[in-house]
């Protein structure tokens, strides 16, 4: 600290106010100071009135000291101002007085004496530890943290402050100067009188006091350590990964070997060939080392899955989380995204309440370990919400989907690749759920960030051009849809074969826009195409598989086949119920198309029951006002009337008509369907058709502004 060399002259007030002025160059600089009120120690001086008498109480007394506080004490000295010079260190130091005096309002003068005589103040960094709600704004007054001002308290600071503290004030400094000395040795960085001194202490005193030395000493040795350290070290890694450099070397070289040369085809040989070689010999080639081998098994098990072979993916990715679990533990963030990997090909081969429960435990587990807004915790959100679609919950799934998509956007960006996964999974939920302009928006979203980040013909852009023709569709587009899905599927087949389950789902699509526009015999044709994949590729009861078959069904009904119609849509209805449930939409789907045939057959009271077991489950599944819904309640209405039931036909038209019936996409005209023909006349259909005329026309002229 520089001082200053200008002459200072002090002044000396005794009037109750206690200013201490000091004159530096001639400008006055005041500090207030109190001292309860100084005790007159010399004679007194002419023209100076007010000194304390002795044996009278006067002065403030937080800044007393005990020898004032006790009336049978007269000889007092300097080391009564060492213990209110203490009082001002500990007040500028923690903010606090040594005592709390707001208490001493609601005590007795006799009490507050005896305290000042006999209670030890606390230390200054207790004190400011024990306050924080206060403290951390003298902390900031201060310029620093409340930790940070703890530590700077905790050790010479208060052994300083206690010993000026002192109640005996034979261990007190014996004059202000020997305390300003103790301070001045306190910012040097040499050892405190107030303080035991330890070799250790006195060492780190020294350190600090000459810390360029010694830091240069540290370094020089810290530097020669280092460098023996790294050379050991780096000696080490270095065979290590030669040793790992020569086993990936050999493993991938037999990868490429062909055992017998009648085999070595050159370029004929398919990677599939070389992928189901590696993998049956991964278990010889890597077995000295788990952690490599637990590594090939991820990356071979990923590789078949892109290549839609779940199956074998499911076993070698199996194989690595084990390896990893074993060796890591089952919680390690390896292990995890192990686990991360294996989530989706659940949902890919149709085991949806196996992956639901899965991906919540892996779920729980990533949230512990990785944190709620990790990446790989986000994307298993994702797969468990597109589960829950898939387990007939989308208005669960739509709702954890918009979550999923907002924490994604947030933490990775818009365009991050997992972020526009989850955009077009819930871009297919709300298409399900019949929020087609939403669904619509997203998937032209989604396809044009994909194209500029990922390129026209990647997997997922494929897939979300896919995704919008079904959208198209729904909408009453199909010939929009047609294009989209027609230029969608010449490259899937292209870049993923006919064989990938991503084909097979934009064949169905585009086999439902030809079946929209009456194009029988081509929609038939990809929907055989797409069954014969799915039965040989997913199995024969895997939802994929299940839907081309109730779609060749419908194709049938279209045909007026129905027999053969209901025949294959009892059998997909059959294993619906097995596999998905009996009140997922799937099934009610089946169940639909199955009366839909009945009543075509004339069975007009076995297909209303069917129509009206179907309704429950979509108005419990899906919601009063769902399309599904929505055509069930109608075709359940014509039912009834075919059969002369016009009081109950009738019923459920207006229910159907009260709920949004029929549909904006829809084109159907009540008043001219055929199958209510027999209603003709009754004016209770007629105020329900001019209902449904004034609502379609209400929706075709828009919201109102």
């Amino acid at each position: 600290m520089q001082h200053a060399h200008q002459k200072a002259v002090i002044h000396r007030d005794l009037k109750p106010s206690n200013i201490l002025v000091v004159e530096v160059g001639g400008k006055p600089m005041p500090r207030i100071i109190d001292f309860g009120l100084a005790k007159a120690i010399t004679a007194p001086v002419p023209g100076e009135t007010l000194f304390t008498q002795v044996g009278a109480f006067l002065g403030t007394p937080g800044y007393m000291s005990p020898e004032q506080a006790d009336p049978n004490v007269h000889d007092i000295d300097t080391r009564t101002d060492v213990y209110s010079l203490g009082v001002v260190l500990y007040e500028l130091l923690t903010g606090y007085l040594p005592f709390d005096t707001t208490q001493w309002k609601k005590q007795g003068l006799e009490e507050v004496l005896r305290q000042l005589r006999e209670t030890d103040p606390q230390r200054p960094s207790t004190r400011v530890g024990a306050n924080r709600g206060t403290s951390t704004s003298c902390a900031e007054v201060r310029g620093t943290q409340l930790a940070q001002l703890v530590s700077l308290l905790r050790g010479d600071l208060d052994w300083i402050t206690l010993k000026a503290l002192e109640k005996n004030r034979e261990r007190r400094y014996g004059t202000p100067s020997e305390l300003a000395a103790e301070i001045e040795r306190y910012l040097e960085n040499r050892p405190v009188v107030a303080r035991p001194a330890s070799r250790g202490y006195r060492l780190r005193k020294y350190v600090r006091r000459n810390r360029v030395a010694v830091a240069v000493a540290m370094g020089s040795i810290a530097i020669l350590v280092a460098f023996v350290v790294t050379q050991a070290m780096q000696l080490r890694r270095i065979t290590r990964e030669r040793d790992r450099a020569d086993r990936i070397t050999e493993f991938m070289t037999n990868m490429f070997k062909v055992s017998d040369p009648s085999e070595a085809r050159g370029n004929s040989i398919r990677a599939r060939e070389i992928l189901d070689r590696s993998s049956k010999e991964i278990d010889t080639g890597l077995t000295k080392d788990p952690e490599l081998k637990a590594q090939m098994l991820l990356v071979m098990g990923t590789v078949y899955q892109k290549l839609g072979l779940y199956t074998q993916a499911e076993s070698l990715l199996t194989q690595a989380i084990d390896i990893r679990g074993r060796i890591l533990g089952p919680e390690h963030p390896d292990t995890l995204k192990a686990k991360e990997r294996m989530s989706p090909l659940f949902a890919e081969q149709g085991r949806f309440a196996e992956g639901e429960k899965f991906d919540r435990e892996l779920l729980a587990s990533q949230r512990r370990v990785l944190g709620p807004d990790h990446r790989e915790t986000l994307a298993t959100q994702s797969e468990l919400f597109w589960l829950l679609d898939w387990l007939g919950r989308s208005q669960e799934g739509e709702k954890l989907g918009r979550t999923t998509l907002a924490a994604q956007q947030h933490a990775l960006g818009k365009e991050d690749p997992d972020t526009l996964l989850s955009m077009r999974r819930l871009g297919s939920i709300l298409e399900s759920e019949d929020h087609l302009p939403e669904a619509e928006a997203l998937s032209r979203q989604s396809i044009e960030i994909r194209k500029r980040v990922s390129g026209p013909e990647h997997p997922e852009t494929l897939l979300a051009m896919s995704d919008l023709g079904l959208v198209l569709t729904q909408e009453g587009r199909p010939a929009e849809a047609e294009v989209v899905l027609r230029e969608t599927l010449t490259v899937q087949r292209r870049v993923l074969g006919s064989d990938h389950q991503n084909s097979v789902a934009t064949m169905n699509s585009l086999a439902i826009a030809l079946q929209h526009q009456q194009k029988l015999d081509e929609a038939e044709s990809l929907y055989r195409e797409a069954l014969d994949t799915s039965r040989r590729v997913l199995g024969p009861e895997h939802p994929g598989t299940l839907m081309e078959m109730g779609n060749l069904g419908t194709i049938f009904q279209d045909r007026k086949q129905y027999s053969e119609a209901e025949k294959v849509e009892r059998e997909v209805l059959t294993i619906r119920r097995r596999t998905l449930g009996a009140d997922h939409p799937d099934t009610a789907l089946a169940m639909f198309n199955i009366a839909d045939a009945l009543h075509h057959e004339g069975r007009n009271a076995e297909s209303a029951a069917l129509f009206r077991e179907t309704a429950d489950i979509q108005r419990r599944v899906l919601g009063p006002t769902h399309s599904d819904t929505l055509d069930t309640l109608y075709n359940l209405a014509c039912a009834l009337a075919t059969d002369h039931k016009p009081g109950e036909a009738l019923a459920v038209l207006r229910q159907a008509v009260e709920n949004g019936f029929p549909p904006p996409n829809e084109h159907l005209k009540i008043e001219s369907d055929e199958e209510l023909k027999s209603l003709h006349g009754d004016p209770r259909f007629a105020a329900i058709v001019a209902e449904a005329q004034e609502r379609a026309a209400s929706a075709a002229r828009g919201p109102e502004r």
